[in-house]
């Protein structure tokens, strides 16, 4: 009978499916600034990040653009060019009303490499939803182009259920891949399931922002579980949110947290090894070597 165990580093690489970078100080002065209003509190350059993945053994990482830099995509793309076997890039949806954001999606996708998008929907015009022409526009193009969408969705996804479903019903062919699993109503993670033939990817990610208890987060135990029987482990990714989880609990813990509590569920270690890279690696075919 298999049982629980680490994954087998010689065989699976480890991959963090969410992580952001921004510009040092240094590198906002010089070349590549943040928006206004939104300067990072934290060090969180590639440099710094590079350093903690060789001390936590992990591979490889999804990079989400980060809300310091909002629309400019300069810094992330400057990365992925720099580490093109390492990093994968998750651009940011611009729903602007003169509907240019549907251009720069198709430029980030097929010009710079990108390959998910990310709707955040607090960044639509006040009292609009992403339901509406322009939202339409981008969520249709991530089908065309055949890049996933990742929702984030900071005050729950209950509020904006019925928006993603909305989408998800007239764009059928649209690969949904909510962050942080329904920050932060977790628990309603179960009731999210495929919508006609779209198939949803679970990003277990951000532990420290939903558990109620401190480090290992031993309280997600039990949502794990009901994850993997409600979608499977190739359906579900670990992504750490670093750099926010290092003052938390640290990168390389993070990382580790995952085992721990596979260990309680438990679960198979061909299961764990599908979340802590196989399934992102599958998702994003040809962007990591198998080994």
């Amino acid at each position: 009978m298999a049982t629980v165990a680490e994954p087998n580093k010689k065989s699976t690489k480890i991959i963090d499916s969410h992580l952001h970078v921004w510009a040092s100080p240094q590198q906002a002065a010089d070349k590549y600034p943040y928006f206004p209003g939104q300067e990072p509190t934290l060090p969180g350059d590639v440099n710094f990040l590079l350093e903690c993945m060789e001390e936590a053994g992990v591979y490889g990482a999804l990079i989400v653009q980060p809300i310091n830099h909002k629309f400019n995509h300069s810094l992330v793309t400057s990365v992925l060019k720099k580490y093109p076997s390492k990093f994968v890039g998750c651009c940011l949806a611009n729903p602007a009303e003169d509907g240019s954001g549907v251009q720069q999606l198709e430029h980030l996708i097929l010009k710079d490499g990108y390959r998910t998008v990310r709707f955040n929907p607090y960044l639509w015009p006040s009292g609009q939803q992403m339901t509406n022409e322009i939202g339409k526009a981008l969520f249709s193009k991530a089908g065309e182009l055949g890049v996933p969408v990742a929702f984030m969705c900071m005050k729950g996804l209950k509020l904006h259920l019925s928006e993603i479903e909305d989408l998800c019903s007239e764009f059928p062919s649209t690969i949904v891949l909510p962050s942080h699993f329904t920050l932060p109503h977790s628990k309603s993670w179960p009731d999210f399931h495929r919508q006609n033939s779209v198939l949803v990817h679970v990003k277990f990610s951000a532990l420290f922002r939903v558990s109620r208890t401190p480090y290992p987060y031993e309280d997600l135990s039990q949502l794990l579980s009901q994850i993997v029987s409600s979608y499977g482990a190739n359906r579900v990714m670990w992504g750490s949110d670093f750099p926010y989880v290092v003052p938390e609990c640290g990168y390389k813990e993070a990382k580790e947290a995952v085992s721990l509590l596979a260990h309680r569920v438990p679960l198979l270690s061909s299961e764990l090894e599908w979340i802590m890279g196989k399934t992102v690696m599958e998702l994003f075919q040809g962007q990591w070597p198998s080994s």
